[in-house]
């Protein structure tokens, strides 16, 4: 005899099993299609040397460059570092307001919330443009490594040129 009065075993097993779905997350349930790996975006604003702010489906996004790190400029407790406020013009001057694609990382998101992400405007690769004018140190954090060993070349030829914080920091 089943677990309910006149049911067979295999009611009863059907019956566990939807019962065990139903206390799934709803997310666990149903198949997820995978987020888009890339999408267009207007940027709004350069926070800092290595950050935009974007209009991304009708939402605002804070979007960190994957790859690099700009000397800070606005991070709290941190007092202005030796050419930030030139990377961070740079960038507004590049992206403000413009149309930019997004490549975002295996990593999607870093601690703070903010995607991640290669950034192209125009013709121009914004990551490694900042790198190879010497606006910024390469940052790699695995998984988001695919352009790495670029940007340690273009960061090699920067500071042997002296190119920006290279010359100046």
């Amino acid at each position: 005899m089943g677990l309910f009065r006149g049911s067979s075993w295999v009611g009863s097993v059907t019956l566990l099993v939807l019962g065990s779905l139903a206390l799934l997350r709803p997310w666990e349930r149903l198949p997820q299609a995978e987020p888009p790996r890339a999408a267009w975006a207007q940027a709004i604003r350069a926070v800092d040397g290595d950050t935009i702010e974007v209009r991304l489906d009708g939402r605002r996004e804070d979007v960190r460059y994957i790859g690099l790190d700009t000397p800070e400029t606005v991070k709290p407790g941190t007092p202005v570092q030796c050419f930030g406020p030139r990377a961070h013009r740079y960038n507004a001057r590049l992206v403000t307001g413009r149309r930019v694609w997004l490549v975002f990382g295996v990593e999607r998101r870093d601690v703070y919330g903010r995607l991640l992400a290669y950034v192209r405007v125009g013709g121009r690769f914004v990551n490694a443009e900042l790198v190879r004018r010497g606006l910024a140190r390469t940052l790699t954090i695995p998984p988001n490594d695919r352009f790495a060993a670029r940007f340690r070349r273009l960061e090699r030829g920067a500071a042997l040129a002296g190119r920006g914080l290279w010359g100046a920091c």
